[in-house]
């Protein structure tokens, strides 16, 4: 359902919030927040503000790419507010701006809530807000929305942090692999509309290079591209995390095979003798007659283990010596230097 609501405010407060206009209130700057706008609320704005009918048409299809436009009369842009609306999904919607010489129109849906947080802003954060001009307001709008933009950054710091504590001291699993690649395709997505809006944000800046409020928008500009960086690290934080659930899972194979070594080393005498007693024509109850082959058999397999091992020392795989002569010069040099 729609509902508009009309804010006058000038050095004295906010002189009027209602939902209709007071054409008395002449002094006053006015700011008009719509919330899921109707066909009467784009026929007014036509008729009331001489909104062009272009970007109408954008908030009527719900556009979601930061953007802006100098106009004559006013200037439109088009912001985003990204937060969560699961854990594994975001809920973008468009915050629609128009900037006056002495008005501000702000339309969103019912999902995004703009006026309490400005309205406090204006009454207890920053009362020169009320004495400045609309464009402070305009800032101090964008600066909420950048605001907000950090504290859903901090949600999914968080988030990796818990996953690298868990890479480190818990047992990993698969799912923290796929928890891995979707925050990283989220990031690279916040990371483009960010730059989106840092883009819109620096054209503003070159265009009202007059502007006495233009400190506002100079700070909003660094946060944003602070915020950019820390997206830059984040992708290094997740791969570094990455890496240690990786390094884990190598170590509990690593644990996982002593395991079955051990078990092998203990079963391999074992099955040796087995082996040879089982031969056939071999009878323990008389053991001082030995076949005649027994000691072909005997002899063949000491061979075959000798040959084995002179070759796993020749590769290096075994009986590796230390280079004693090359260590004792390296010591000799360290303790010279």
């Amino acid at each position: 359902m729609s509902e508009t609501r009309f804010i006058y405010y000038n050095s004295s407060g906010i002189v009027y919030l209602g939902n209709k206009a007071n054409s008395s209130l002449k002094d006053c700057n006015l700011w008009i927040d719509i919330v899921d706008p109707s066909e009467f609320d784009f026929k007014f704005l036509e008729s009331e503000f001489e909104i062009d009918s272009d970007t109408i048409q954008l908030i009527r299809q719900g556009a979601k790419r930061a953007q802006v436009r100098i106009l004559d009369k006013y200037i439109f842009g088009i912001y985003l507010d990204i937060r969560y609306k699961t854990f594994k999904k975001l809920l973008i919607e468009g915050i629609y701006t128009y900037l006056g010489k002495d008005w501000m129109i702000t339309i969103h849906s019912s999902d995004v809530n703009i006026l309490s947080s400005i309205k406090h802003t204006m009454e207890k954060k920053n009362k020169r807000i009320l004495e400045a001009s609309i464009e402070a307001l305009y800032f101090v709008l964008v600066d909420e929305i950048i605001g907000r933009y950090e504290q859903l950054l901090t949600s999914i710091e968080i988030t990796i942090t818990d996953f690298e504590q868990e890479s480190l001291y818990e047992k990993s699993s698969e799912e923290m692999l796929d928890y891995l690649d979707m925050i990283t395709r989220q990031l690279i997505i916040l990371r483009r509309h960010f730059w989106y809006t840092r883009d819109v944000i620096n054209y503003q800046l070159h265009m009202e290079e007059q502007n006495k409020d233009l400190k506002y928008l100079k700070i909003i500009y660094d946060n944003i591209t602070q915020l950019i960086d820390l997206i830059e690290s984040y992708g290094d934080t997740i791969n570094s995390t990455r890496d240690l659930y990786l390094a884990n899972i190598s170590l509990r194979l690593n644990d996982t095979m002593r395991i079955l070594t051990i078990f092998s080393v203990v079963l391999l005498p074992l099955t040796l003798i087995a082996g040879i007693y089982g031969m056939n024509g071999l009878d323990l109850t008389k053991i001082d007659h030995l076949p005649s082959g027994l000691l072909d058999v005997l002899i063949t397999m000491i061979v075959i283990s000798v040959v084995l091992l002179l070759y796993f020392r020749h590769k290096k795989w075994i009986m590796v010596s230390k280079p004693v002569k090359v260590l004792n010069s390296i010591q000799f040099r360290t303790s010279r230097v």
